[in-house]
């Protein structure tokens, strides 16, 4: 009988302190049923989830959302956060900072942030927003990160609408004085899947994407990095979803739910325990849901016997889930999955006439309005 394989401590935590945004993004990521600003667990208890985190092992505490900024207790947070040692990286649309704001953020311990942006030319990264003027004050934003002293990283999803200027966003970037930008296609959950029609660019498009933005690298060798995600719908083999299920990072939910992945709460038959009634080291190696997929014993056929089974673990369950009804099932995007065809039909549906055509989006549904400073 083979050794139980031994859990590793996590890494890293999502923590999305709310759900509440000022933009509309139809690729977000986020479910289609936002927790509610009354559901929202409270500072006391995200400082608890923090020093659990930190003594469980974890490293990295990215803040995000929603719009990390429309909590008013965001500068006690991070200033929690540094007093026990974690990384702090602000996952921010901008929109909600201030000159003063970030420079108290900065003071107070905050790491990092990551800034995103919607384009390169200003009406149509507004329109992707849904939000007009958020180009501009993204460029404020990025001003007010620098000059704070802080590092900054500049995410760009990259879809039908902006893929001619993948390039021009990581030129954006530098200009910006980003130090790394993430390239990063759409990844089709939550409003993404809602969207997907409107967002899939085509094969073509995509493969001129890649080669322009992986030309780059040898552009900009030195001066910035490139993290680059390319799309799930034209690849050969999937990608390890978060390193494999709950096997370096969690999240935890604006309600305290903990969850092995951003997507998981579309699997059905889960259970997900909250940080309001178990310990995050509980949660961590004894949660029926972060057991449900760790390690390879699950596995069918033919990822079971498959060489890349600990390199990819089977990619992802929610995609597996969203498009064949299996969460246990090979990722489509796998060109080794019986379920292929799904994905090269999707694939090759976005055609060259509907990605010149301007998109009608589904706009997420709940934007908020920001706390008043």
């Amino acid at each position: 009988m083979n050794a139980p394989v031994k859990t590793p401590n996590p890494v890293g935590l999502l923590a999305e302190l709310t759900h509440r945004c000022p933009l509309g993004c139809p690729y977000c990521s986020n479910p289609l049923e936002l927790d509610a600003r009354a559901d929202e667990i409270d500072t006391a208890a995200w400082k608890k989830v923090f020093s659990e985190a930190a003594a469980l092992g974890v490293l990295h505490a990215h803040l995000s959302g929603g719009e990390p900024a429309a909590r008013r207790d965001l500068l006690e947070i991070v200033a929690h956060c540094a007093s026990v040692g974690l990384y702090t990286n602000l996952i921010t649309s901008g929109i909600g900072l201030t000159r003063e704001r970030v420079k108290a953020l900065a003071d107070a311990g905050l790491d990092h942030a990551q800034l995103s942006i919607q384009d390169s030319v200003g009406k149509s990264a507004d329109r992707i927003a849904g939000y007009e003027g958020a180009f501009a004050r993204k460029q404020a934003a990025a001003g007010w990160i620098i000059e704070a002293g802080l590092p900054l990283t500049v995410n760009a999803v990259i879809h039908r609408a902006n893929i001619s200027r993948a390039g021009e966003m990581v030129k954006l970037a530098v200009a910006l004085g980003a130090r790394r930008v993430e390239i990063a296609h759409t990844q089709y959950y939550g409003w993404g899947m809602v969207n997907r029609a409107a967002l899939m660019p085509t094969k073509a498009q995509a493969d001129a994407a890649i080669a322009e933005v992986e030309a780059l690298r040898e552009t900009y060798a030195g001066v910035i990095v490139i993290d680059h995600v390319i799309p799930d719908y034209h690849a050969q083999y999937p990608k390890a979803c978060m390193g494999g299920w709950a096997k370096r990072t969690l999240n935890v939910t604006p309600s305290g739910k903990a969850l092995p992945c951003h997507a998981a709460e579309t699997i059905p038959g889960l259970e997900f325990w909250n940080v309001r009634d178990h310990s995050l080291e509980d949660i961590w190696f004894r949660s029926p849901a972060f057991n449900a997929f760790r390690g390879t014993e699950w596995m069918q056929e033919p990822c079971r016997s498959c060489p890349r089974k600990e390199i990819d673990f089977g990619g992802c369950r929610c995609q597996a889930l969203a498009l064949t009804g299996d969460a246990r099932a090979a990722d489509p995007v796998c060109h080794l999955s019986p379920h292929h065809d799904k994905v090269a039909a999707i694939a090759a549906h976005a055609s060259e006439e509907e990605a010149a055509t301007e998109a009608a989006y589904v706009y997420r549904a709940i934007k908020s309005p920001l706390p008043a400073e």
